[in-house]
């Protein structure tokens, strides 16, 4: 049986997903209900049965309620996986919406030209696994990727990492045997090793210490390093290209501890 949690979570994401709250609170009050009044789901949902009409009638136009004109009317919620595919169509068709409105827009080119390297900083483990997968995918010559915390190494980025083009060295880091042996399994093309970067956090790292993410470097010129912050588990990283050859090549050699000499990417 739902927990008051479970509803009031599922209320949360309706509205993230675009219904106002006492939409939301009618839906998910109808889901628990086979079939419902205005009356009943007012009291169990604590909206104003005044505004119940309203918010069933938006409801109805999206595809999420039934009504039955009957007397009283009664409403019921369309089945979860029904409503949950609907929602989903919706969202999807909102993001190709901002898509298309705004591919077309040009940039104004800055004045300043003369921060040739840049480093940015990104937050949110989704907006780093776009970050990584994009950079991966657009690889021309070499990806270097050091995977500090199993977590990090989802299907989707395994799908990316096997649809790395013929032509591009694929090497990949572990800081553990059990994370090299699992990628060696799931992308057989790369190619994989113990990376000497343990002291980054290994066994003698304390439970409060950050820990590292993920270090990428793509085509020698672009880098983004990643880490896990200890309390929330939140992924924050920092991200740059453009840099000098010097650092690349130190960034490469520190990447790459632990794999021999002589596979050395770009020896």
């Amino acid at each position: 049986m739902a927990t008051t949690d479970n509803l009031e979570e599922a209320i949360e994401v309706l509205q993230q997903l675009g219904l106002k709250e006492y939409e939301a609170r009618c839906f998910v009050g109808l889901s628990q209900l086979e079939t419902g009044t205005a009356k009943q789901l007012s009291d169990m949902t604590e909206v104003p049965r005044t505004r119940i009409y309203d918010a069933i009638r938006v409801l109805e136009a999206q595809g999420l309620v039934e009504i039955q004109h009957s007397s009283p009317q009664r409403f019921r919620a369309v089945p979860l996986d029904e409503a949950t595919e609907t929602l989903r169509d919706q969202y999807e068709a909102r993001v190709q919406r901002l898509h298309d409105a705004l591919d077309p827009v040009e940039i104004i080119d800055s004045d300043d030209d003369s921060a040739i390297q840049q480093v940015w900083a990104m937050s949110g483990r989704t907006a780093i696994e776009n970050r990584t997968d994009q950079l991966i995918s657009e690889a021309t010559d070499e990806v270097v990727l050091v995977i500090g915390d199993e977590s990090l190494l989802t299907p989707d980025l395994v799908d990316v990492l096997n649809q790395v083009g013929n032509g591009v060295n694929l090497v990949i880091g572990a800081l553990t045997k059990s994370i090299q042996d699992r990628i060696q399994d799931e992308v057989p093309d790369a190619t994989t090793f113990i990376s000497g970067l343990e002291w980054l956090h290994g066994e003698e790292a304390m439970k409060d210490d950050t820990a590292i993410g993920r270090l990428v470097l793509v085509d020698r010129s672009t880098i983004l390093v990643s880490s896990i912050m200890p309390e929330t588990k939140e992924e924050q990283a920092i991200f740059g290209d453009g840099f000098g050859n010097g650092l690349i090549v130190i960034a490469r050699r520190l990447m790459a501890q632990g794999l021999l000499t002589a596979r050395d990417p770009g020896t």
